[in-house]
């Protein structure tokens, strides 16, 4: 029951209507008899939203695209994994000061790591901040980092921070070339809905890659069914975005879910 000391949980970012981060932090809180609710805000500006968090003394909040590196700017304090990465996707309000953290970076690399991670060739697909964070996280595993990205600016950035290639998302001939162990999606493209983007031209995949995609809505994106038709492993949104959502929980309350659980869950309000 909602009541005046209910605390306030949420995610900021824009869109944020797909997003399943109520699914599975209300039912944490529900499961552990904690006294709180956690909302979905699309908002326009990070600033507000910051600003927001103080007003309302919001204790916690999942920070996605598009702001996952703008809030730096507005933070008291944050950890050194963020600071690295140069993105922060969860925050925690402490008596009025706003402190960053990043939980997407091991979330991403948990399901990768039993297939291999040392020496194979990871080609990266988007430079923000999710691309930030998993590529800290696969340069930790000695992983060999391509990265593509539509924007050679920011995409260099990203490249020039881990010693990486970088090709823009237009020229084929040298997607063509790379034959990677290991191709990620952390852009939006594929992602309700527009779910018939495709973010790796299909024709290049082979049956001796993992494709990964961390986009969850859908949960099998049009990249994953193509890799799958090809014969590839695939790895879906559903696995980094349950991760991370349960290492955010465990910062905010100092209680680690159940994953199982959370992924039934999530499972039952998606096709039930």
């Amino acid at each position: 029951m909602i009541d005046s000391n209910t605390q306030l949980y949420c995610i900021l970012g824009n869109p944020v209507r797909h997003s399943k981060s109520p699914t599975i932090h209300n039912f944490c809180f529900q499961r552990h008899k904690i006294n709180a609710v956690y909302l979905a805000f699309e908002i326009d500006e990070i600033s507000k939203g910051v600003k927001a968090l103080k007003t309302l003394n919001i204790q916690g909040a999942s920070i996605t695209i598009p702001f996952k590196e703008s809030i730096m700017d507005y933070l008291d304090w944050i950890d050194d994994d963020a600071l690295n990465i140069g993105a922060v996707n969860t925050v925690k309000n402490k008596n009025g000061k706003l402190f960053g953290y990043n939980t997407d970076h091991k979330a991403a690399i948990i399901p990768l790591k039993p297939l291999g991670i040392m020496d194979k060739k990871v080609c990266i697909i988007g430079a923000g901040g999710a691309a930030h964070a998993i590529a800290y996280g696969i340069h930790k595993e000695k992983g060999d980092l391509v990265i593509i990205n539509r924007n050679k600016q920011r995409g260099e950035k990203l490249a020039l921070k881990y010693h990486a290639d970088i090709i823009l998302q237009d020229d084929s001939d040298k997607i063509k070339s790379i034959n990677p162990d290991i191709i990620i999606n952390t852009t939006p493209i594929g992602m309700a809905p527009d779910i018939e983007g495709l973010a790796f031209p299909s024709n290049f995949l082979d049956s001796k890659m993992v494709v990964m995609d961390i986009v969850y809505t859908p949960i099998k994106t049009k990249l994953l069914s193509k890799a799958q038709e090809k014969g590839c492993k695939t790895i879906d949104g559903l696995s980094m975005f349950m991760h991370q959502g349960v290492a955010q929980f465990k910062l905010w309350t100092g209680i680690t879910p159940d994953i199982k659980l959370l992924h039934q869950e999530i499972i039952n309000e998606t096709f039930n």
